[in-house]
């Protein structure tokens, strides 16, 4: 099996093992660091508990009653939206927020409803944006924000996230939370903490862009989590889009539930902002046609900083293929359950598992060009396994089995003893907010970076396995371009190229296949 060479790519061969590593992005059992569990407790036993579990099953409840409303709007309404996107529609509902002229809506939480939230749903929220913003990490190297603003930011688990991802890029951080419940809560989460950046709390976009100077409204890093969807209009998470988008200098990330509902917010707000963008560019190129070379250098490098592409998970900018096929797109995170989970979450009459499985779909984006980059594959030749045993030489048959058995010292067990944790969950917290420059993550570009070049497709369920054959269901661009995509199953056998088989034996849902 081999892939056609291109002449770009032979300035950046990779190798098996670096391959393995860049397109790893998928994690396994997300720890709460120390420092958040104890925030939480802390808060909590400042808060009245009484009848907690009861608390927290009625905010489950009123989520679903969420759910169900923005469905049935949807299904009341499609027709209207799709003649006209922009049209104003009518919604009821006592918990809602009245809708200000520039579409500005969230759902207002109640302090009982806070303290069930950061006691049921914080840590959960939190491991999903620690996911996310990882990946952008690690396909962004050079991205460091220092200005953030994070819209629905409710106790600040996306404040969290951040501050590990990024531990000392932060300096100043705008919340957009029209509960001052949560404002509170997350005032009172981060108190006790050290090197905090500059925080902000406001009730609306209006607000923020009313206290702010012109040239301090754009931000290098928007982040809107599980916010879009207690929106029930579609024209109402439009406008809101446009302004955050207006708000971005860099990079916008959109994160929602992982259900067909928030999918689909995601799905349409991609959509948006990638045609909204398109039109913005044309537009810059035929009102600065000039003659010029030298200005038309600059009408582009200004054309181009209007435009965006998607960083992550998509491949590709073109239409989701996704789209009317009955399927959606959405990730799975699995975490550690925190006391406070496990004291006031209720089960179905079985007993409550340690850890559970947050679902979630995002997508970021990030203003400019997409990178022309080499695919990952081009210029690399596979052995089929049959080209790999007749290379086999009579010796490498020969088992030695001394060298399968390691022998250990005494000086060996010592050192096993002395590196024993008591408790695994406590092993992550290497001091959350105070990291040593020497960062020894293992995303280093050292052991391979995926670039953002069309080349590489996105695992969007969990490989199936059929005997020496496994299948993938990949999310692919179909042009050099990274214009257009296909979702696909893609088979791997052993026989036809080990290199690839290994690869897609050690490859989760989530994770990146190179093309």
């Amino acid at each position: 099996m081999a892939s056609s060479i291109v002449p770009a790519a032979a300035t950046k061969l990779l190798t098996p093992e670096s391959i393995r590593a860049a397109a790893k992005q998928s994690e396994g059992i997300h720890l709460v660091p120390l420092s958040l569990r104890r925030a939480i407790k802390k808060f909590l036993r400042e808060k009245e508990k009484s009848h907690m579990n009861r608390k927290v099953l009625s905010l489950s409840q009123s989520f679903n009653r969420i759910k169900e409303t923005n469905l049935q709007l949807s299904a009341s309404v499609s027709r209207e939206l799709v003649e006209d996107p922009f049209r104003p529609i009518e919604h009821g509902g006592a918990r809602w927020k009245i809708r200000s002229a520039y579409g500005d809506i969230g759902l207002k939480y109640k302090e009982d409803e806070t303290v069930a939230y950061v006691a049921s749903r914080m840590p959960a929220v939190y491991s999903a944006c620690h996911r996310v913003l990882k990946e952008v990490r690690r396909r962004l190297p050079d991205f460091s924000p220092a200005s953030v603003l994070d819209f629905g930011a409710g106790p600040g688990s996306a404040i969290w996230a951040m501050r590990e991802v990024w531990p000392k890029a932060l300096e100043r951080v705008n919340l957009v939370e029209p509960s001052k419940d949560m404002q509170r809560a997350a005032q009172s989460l981060l108190r006790d903490l050290k090197g905090l950046p500059i925080i902000h709390s406001y009730d609306n976009i209006q607000a923020l862009s009313h206290n702010l100077d012109k040239c301090e409204r754009k931000h290098d890093l928007v982040i809107s989590s599980y916010a879009l969807g207690e929106i029930p209009s579609l024209s109402d998470r439009i406008t809101v889009i446009r302004q955050l988008w207006d708000l971005t200098r860099d990079v916008l990330v959109l994160l929602e539930p992982g259900t067909p509902h928030g999918s689909r917010i995601i799905r349409q707000m991609r959509s948006y902002i990638l045609w909204m963008a398109k039109r913005t560019c044309r537009k810059s190129k035929k009102s600065n046609e000039v003659p010029s070379n030298e200005k038309s250098i600059v009408v582009d490098a200004g054309a181009s900083r209007n435009n965006a592409y998607v960083v992550a998970p998509c491949s590709h900018d073109g239409r989701c293929p996704l789209e009317n096929s009955g399927k959606y797109c959405h990730f799975v995170q699995r975490i550690e359950r925190t006391s406070s989970q496990r004291t006031y979450k209720r089960s179905k009459g079985e007993p409550l598992r340690g850890f559970e499985d947050e679902k979630f779909c995002f997508v970021a984006l990030k203003r400019g060009n997409r990178p022309e980059e080499a695919w990952p594959l081009d210029g690399m030749e596979f052995e089929t396994l049959k080209e790999r045993l007749a290379k086999r030489k009579p010796e490498d048959l020969i088992i030695d089995y001394e060298d399968q058995i390691e022998f250990k010292t005494d000086e060996d067990f010592l050192d096993d003893e002395e590196e024993t944790i008591p408790y695994a969950s406590d092993a992550s917290e290497i001091t959350l907010f105070n990291k040593d420059d020497e960062d020894d993550d293992v995303d280093n570009d050292e052991q391979g970076r995926a670039d953002l070049g069309g080349g590489w497709g996105r695992i969007i369920y969990a490989p199936v396995r059929r005997g020496k054959r496994i299948a993938l269901d990949v999310c692919r661009s179909t042009k050099r371009d990274a214009s257009e995509g296909a979702f696909e199953r893609i088979m791997i056998t052993k026989r036809e190229c080990p290199d690839l088989h290994l690869q897609a034996r050690r490859s989760l849902w989530g994770d990146l296949w190179p093309f």
